[in-house]
């Protein structure tokens, strides 16, 4: 079959099971389909999984909600500076400016493409308040180095781990670090999925019951405990403008089952990387670094990164793929080309030359669990093909 009768391969897809879908027809047919008990069931599970019971597992609407949450928890305001990296989707920076501080931006490691402490380091100021690191792709960034820094510095961190269910730094799963606060994202296509949703995961109690009473409007109780309740339990008080970033039960039900497929989704996701990495070894590019000894990589993406020598340029090439009927991305287009970032902080690509250059050579390549191998097979052909 030519390529030109194969059908479209998604950059990404969804692997929804059937547990997942009896799991979601359970709750439409249990009355209650909002926040409730599958969605406490989700947090309780996805606490055992990371395998600290000290953690507080708590399940919004998005990543990007959570992110808020967790940095309106930590006290960050006007006046504020939050240093992240220039190399991410927009959600990361966007947060801090929902809350009125400002957002610093700093170059990646040209190796892992993730935030490189020696920039976070150069970067602070008296008005600095916290580090939000991204783990690129499903690559850890470097958190020994990260934690460090921000002991000397009296500084919060926050992880920004959309990517990086199951990654570890050090041995630890990410989410279990000593850092303040850790965001999952389960987005229709990261490592597992809700369709949308969150995870905000924290040690600090005092965190926790800020962020469980700001991602329901403030209230001073949930409502599932109310209106479950076998007494009169009507009342409620306001205790602070919160926010509407609950998950609902509906997605939590998909989640229950996803969490459960976790580890064989990764050991799939893992298994293509190294087909490509084997596929593409002597050709003009870069492959995406594999974890330090003994860490596991989420491999959420695969980037690969055209080097000088190729004979096709970046661009070119998906417009290849995607002739071929392979679909493929770019993650990310930085932030400091982006228009609102680049005129608010007057970024210049110069002062980012690992994410600029990174940017100007990379794609990223299908790398989910509905692949067979002859999907893997194809997207490598295409590749060495218009490299050839």
């Amino acid at each position: 079959m030519s390529s030109s009768t194969l059908p479209f391969l998604p950059f990404a897809l969804p692997d929804i099971g059937e547990d997942e879908i009896n799991e979601v027809v359970d709750t439409l047919r249990s009355g209650w389909v909002t926040t409730g008990p599958k969605t406490q069931r989700f947090e309780a599970d996805f606490t055992a999984f990371l395998g600290d019971p000290a953690l507080h597992s708590m399940a919004v609407n998005s990543a990007t909600a959570g992110l808020h949450l967790a940095l309106e928890a930590l006290g960050i305001g006007p006046g504020d500076e939050v240093i992240t990296t220039t190399h991410t989707f927009t959600a990361t920076a966007e947060v801090v400016r929902y809350l009125g501080a400002d957002v610093v931006l700093v170059d990646i490691d040209p190796a892992t493409l993730c935030i490189d402490p020696k920039c976070v380091e150069a970067a602070i100021t008296p008005r600095t308040k916290a580090v939000l690191p991204v783990h690129y792709g499903g690559l850890a960034a470097d958190m020994p180095a990260l934690l460090a820094l921000a002991r000397r510095h009296g500084l919060k961190i926050v992880e920004d781990a959309a990517h990086a269910l199951p990654a570890t730094s050090a041995g630890q799963l990410i989410g279990t670090l000593g850092s303040d606060v850790t965001v999952f994202s389960f987005y229709a296509n990261k490592t597992i999925t809700t369709g949308e949703g969150g995870m905000v995961v924290t040690r600090d109690a005092a965190l926790a019951r800020r962020i469980k009473t700001m991602r329901l409007h403030g209230m001073s109780r949930d409502a599932f405990d109310r209106f479950t309740a076998k007494v009169p339990s009507w009342y409620y008080e306001i205790v602070a403008p919160g926010f509407k970033y609950n998950l609902t039960d509906i997605a939590a039900a998909m989640g229950i089952h996803q969490l459960k497929r976790a580890h064989a989704f990764h050991a799939r996701r893992s298994q293509i990387a190294q087909s490509y990495n084997a596929a593409f070894a002597g050709l003009p590019v870069i492959t995406p670094p594999g974890p330090p000894a003994g860490d596991l990589h989420a491999w959420h993406l695969y980037v690969l990164r055209l080097g000088d020598a190729a004979a096709v340029r970046r661009d070119a090439l998906i417009e290849q793929l995607y002739a071929a009927g392979i679909g493929c991305s770019v993650h990310y287009i930085p932030l400091h080309l982006q228009p609102y970032w680049r005129d608010r902080y007057a970024l210049r690509p110069e002062r980012f030359p690992h994410s600029q250059h990174a940017y100007e050579q990379m794609l990223s390549l299908p790398i989910h669990t509905r692949m067979t191998d002859a999907d893997v097979q194809r997207v490598v052909a295409a590749v060495r093909h218009a490299l050839a």
